[in-house]
């Protein structure tokens, strides 16, 4: 591909840096624009000369010789630098859909699902570059070994993306999985949990009914086996179509290790743990058969992968407490993570702690999906702002309320950063401990 002029409106999502930066190591001119940009999007825009020289919007910026405007989510419709390039008639894109773009002669896979997908994607592209094999890609998290989140090159035979369900931009609601038109697509499971986009489950799940629909002839789907409605999903009737379903890898835990136990490579120790890990590698390992990898390439590269940032990572470790954090908000996935460090650590007292954070954790009409999932923690506790939940302009929730939704009486509820901090210091004695702590923020800049 020819080098092009590429600007971005709203440079500063997660993806959309990550796409800037990518597309610059491979000889376009880039630019962009936002509002407001934080860490580690600034830093990183920063290092590789592209941070707009100063925040808010420009028409200026937008001018004929652009070959392509790529729209971020965080834009509105009304946006001024939007308007020009669509006065100008200039060639404007989602991320997502640019990515397909530059990807039609690629062998294209998608990870999707409610749970698990940025770890199966890691996995994936752990394995892909353990054997040095050439891919392009997009992840939702920082991979050790991995300068950037996303790859996209002209010579590349593979893309493996992680494909969520939100909205591809504000021009266009679909999700924005359905724009990769996939070859293999794996669907990790489904858990309704984006009531602010899908204010139904029947909504929810036609998503993904799309996907599996749009595969194309000779395509596969890959799906958790153990989920019932991908049972639906994925066992309707499509004799061109080759559904793999999979299940939790056999294992066993021995001294806080975890083995995989295989048939073709005995017991292989690996560094994540946890039952719905064990779902995610057998569902990475499909997928990396689909690609041309055997059983025990997969199984010698997968001993080495650590998990995706904030993907059950460990953040400190004492003689007596261990602190670990994970992405885990929604109720599915803080069940199967306090289930997952439970079963790792069965001889140590469990401190459990989640943050409210997210539109969906914060609505009074969801609060009573979280009841019961903290039941495998011997402590457990909740933080929220109630400062979000005014931002957010939600109706205000009570510790009461909370306490009774999550149906623990012994429930400790936290509005106060400090106060979290103390009660966190409290729980760390001489008696061996795990620390928990499930959010997709930063429990008040706690951690």
């Amino acid at each position: 591909m020819q080098p092009q002029a590429i600007h971005f409106i709203s440079i500063g999502g997660s993806a959309m840096h990550n796409l800037a930066i990518a597309l610059r190591q491979e000889g376009h001119t880039v630019t962009g624009s936002d509002d407001e940009i934080y860490e580690p999007s600034r830093s990183r825009l920063d290092r590789h000369g592209l941070l707009p020289a100063e925040m808010g919007w420009n028409p200026g910026r937008i001018h004929a010789g652009l070959n392509a405007v790529i729209l971020g989510m965080h834009a509105r419709r009304d946006n001024p630098e939007l308007l020009r390039a669509q006065e100008l008639g200039l060639p404007i894109f989602s991320y997502p859909e640019y990515l397909y773009e530059q990807s039609r002669h690629k062998h294209r896979v998608v990870i999707a699902g409610s749970h698990g997908k940025t770890t199966i994607t890691g996995m994936i592209l752990h394995v892909l570059r353990y054997h040095q094999r050439n891919f392009d890609y997009l992840v939702g998290a920082q991979l050790e070994g991995f300068d950037t989140m996303v790859r996209l090159t002209t010579d590349a035979p593979v893309l493996v993306v992680e494909g969520d369900e939100y909205g591809a931009s504000p021009l266009d609601p679909r999700p924005k999985f359905l724009f990769f038109q996939p070859h293999i697509a794996l669907i990790s499971g489904i858990a309704w949990d984006h009531v602010n986009i899908y204010p139904t489950y029947e909504q929810y799940v036609r998503q993904f009914e799309l996907l599996a629909d749009a595969l194309p002839k000779a395509g596969t789907i890959i799906f958790d086996d153990t989920d019932d409605m991908l049972d639906v999903i994925a066992l309707k009737e499509r004799a061109d179509v080759t559904r793999q379903p999979y299940d939790v890898h056999p294992y066993r835990i021995e001294n806080g290790q975890t083995y995989l136990v295989t048939s073709v490579a005995g017991e292989v120790p690996v560094l994540v743990f946890g039952e719905h890990n064990m779902k995610n590698i057998a569902g990475a390992m499909a997928v990396c058969e689909h690609l041309g990898l055997t059983q025990e390439q997969f199984y010698e590269a997968i001993q080495s992968f650590r998990g995706a940032a904030k993907r059950l990572e460990l953040v400190s470790q004492s003689e007596t407490t261990t602190v670990y954090r994970d992405f885990a908000h929604a109720p599915s996935k803080v069940e199967a993570t306090t289930a997952a460090v439970r079963e790792q650590f069965p001889g140590h007292r469990l401190v459990a702690c989640v943050e409210l954070h997210t539109y969906s954790s914060l609505n009074k009409a969801f609060l009573s999906q979280y009841k019961d999932k903290l039941d495998k923690a011997d402590v457990a506790a909740v933080f929220y702002s109630p400062h979000t939940v005014e931002m957010k302009r939600m109706e205000p929730i009570t510790p009461e309320e909370i306490t009774q939704a999550f149906g623990r009486p012994d429930l400790h509820v936290y509005t106060d950063p400090a106060e979290l901090q103390t009660f966190l210091q409290s729980q760390q004695n001489d008696q061996p401990a795990v620390v928990l702590m499930m959010s997709s923020g930063t429990f008040g800049g706690v951690l």
